[in-house]
């Protein structure tokens, strides 16, 4: 359990790390109105994978439990679609573009604007489905309550990395505007993350 819960905590965070819609979000929040600007959109984006892990404890476990061809294939095709997504990262364009128009809004609009950017998605939840049957520790145990300990650490792990990126936002402007190589680094960190996940799904 131990080992699963890790492996899946360092899993998270690659995913966090890796440059997306969310963080790509947080970054220019941050950049154009403030640190804090930043956290509160995150808090936004996190708050809302509680209504995603509910959806996917209710609506999967009885699915997993049924038999072990169900449980794998969940899982198999859990890393085609990361391998899908992968596929998407290189084709395509390698520039992050931090010049988004990102207008002044209180906290608590941002808040709400993450909850319903993560809520309107259904990339999420598909995401969450491909992402977590492969990290339960116990087929034959409580599915549920495995699913929401997964989900708290997606959140804790997701939310310190992104508030991270917002507190660190300034620098990591400067950066990516002097280093000309950093979007083909980070295109090609998301592909590796993306990858190596799938693997380490299907693998016994």
């Amino acid at each position: 359990m131990i080992e699963t819960l890790l492996s899946f905590s360092i899993a998270t965070l690659a995913l966090a790390i890796s440059p997306g819609p969310d963080n790509i979000y947080v970054l220019t929040q941050s950049l154009v109105n403030g640190t804090k600007s930043g956290i509160a959109t995150t808090a936004g984006l996190i708050s809302g994978c509680i209504v995603h892990t509910s959806l996917l404890a209710f609506g999967i476990s009885a699915i997993i439990t049924a038999s072990d061809e169900i449980f794998y294939g969940i899982k198999v095709l859990g890393a085609c679609y990361l391998l899908y997504l992968a596929y998407k990262v290189y084709s395509s364009d390698e520039n992050i573009n931090l010049t988004e128009n990102a207008p002044k809004k209180s906290y608590p609009q941002l808040f709400k604007t993450g909850v319903i950017m993560n809520l309107v998605n259904p990339k999420v939840m598909i995401f969450f489905l491909a992402f977590f049957p492969g990290f339960l520790w116990d087929k034959e145990g409580n599915t549920i309550f495995q699913f929401y300990t997964l989900g708290i650490i997606f959140m804790i792990v997701s939310f310190i990395t992104f508030s991270s990126i917002a507190v660190a936002a300034g620098r990591i402007s400067s950066l990516l505007k002097e280093w000309r190589s950093m979007g083909f680094v980070l295109k090609w960190l998301q592909i590796v993350v993306f990858v190596g996940i799938a693997i380490f799904i299907v693998v016994p």
